[in-house]
């Protein structure tokens, strides 16, 4: 197996299990709360990476762009808020469906906003995808639940964060991003999740310890997994994490799949593949 490939896995299954002891926890405290403590370690994870790479801090913090890298930072740290609050309304395995569908909505935005226009094919498959989220919130047969809003907001956010992330790409190398990613984003989870501090029970800093560590090892395996293969190679890889967190959603916190959910999944995660697998063939 390609090296890259077998890091990308690591990585998808190191952010499911993230994910579900997000879920565990945003139970008992606030989002906000949660997410804070969270990017104090990555931020400190991020500081201290950039110290030990030539020229330090000094470059690290050196953006052409600092505004919009700002802006990628808040956005992230603002969508992972409103995923984790997807999981605890919509639960892992649907909230990761109808999250799948990001891939394709940064092709419908690339046109807009970098200038890159898709072709038929591509927005065939991006309509596949939207059929798929139709299927899994079933509209008419019952009535939707507000989480399936929230997780496609967070997909929205996230395809707007990916978009950024290319933008910005054009002017600033990837540690000078990834510094400001960590510090942007701890500024503003702490602004916000201060007001909601409170002391957690014995157990959960545990918990919270182990959130931390895998949030910091996600992100340094995802690195490396670009470093070692092309990102067109690994990419498709990534749904993976839909189906590690599926899983943990099952056995741990008891959901239960039904075929809506699966049909659509299967149908958006197939778009996003060939889309992913389109752009890399036309550039």
């Amino acid at each position: 197996m390609n090296r890259g490939i077998g890091v990308m896995i690591a990585a998808t299954f190191v952010f499911a299990v993230q994910d579900g002891i997000s879920r565990y926890l945003a139970d008992a405290y606030s989002v906000w709360l949660v997410v804070m403590i969270r990017y104090w370690f990555f931020a400190a994870f991020v500081i201290a990476l950039a110290a030990r790479q030539p020229g330090g801090l000094r470059v690290a913090t050196r953006s052409n762009v600092p505004l919009l890298q700002i802006t990628r930072g808040l956005l992230l740290a603002g969508e992972i808020c409103v995923m984790v609050t997807a999981f605890v309304m919509l639960g892992l395995a649907a909230s990761h469906a109808i999250f799948a569908i990001y891939p394709l909505l940064i092709t419908a935005f690339a046109g807009p906003v970098l200038g890159e226009r898709a072709g038929w094919r591509r927005w065939a498959a991006i309509a596949v995808g939207f059929a798929g989220v139709l299927i899994i919130l079933r509209p008419g047969a019952e009535a939707i639940s507000p989480g399936a809003f929230v997780a496609m907001a967070s997909a929205a956010m996230f395809a707007v964060y990916g978009l950024l992330t290319r933008l910005v790409s054009r002017h600033d190398p990837v540690s000078v991003s990834f510094f400001w990613t960590g510090v942007a984003g701890a500024v503003l989870t702490t602004a916000i999740g201060i007001w909601h501090w409170e002391v957690m029970r014995p157990d959960h800093y545990a918990w919270m310890a182990v959130l931390c560590v895998t949030g910091a090892a996600g992100h340094w395996l995802l690195i490396r997994a670009y470093d070692l293969s092309d990102a067109s190679d690994v990419q498709p890889f990534a749904y993976l994490q839909l189906v590690f967190a599926t899983a943990i959603g099952v056995t741990v916190f008891g959901e239960v799949l039904v075929w809506p959910l699966l049909f659509g999944g299967v149908l958006i995660v197939g778009a996003g593949i060939f889309t992913i697998r389109r752009q890399a063939r036309v550039g």
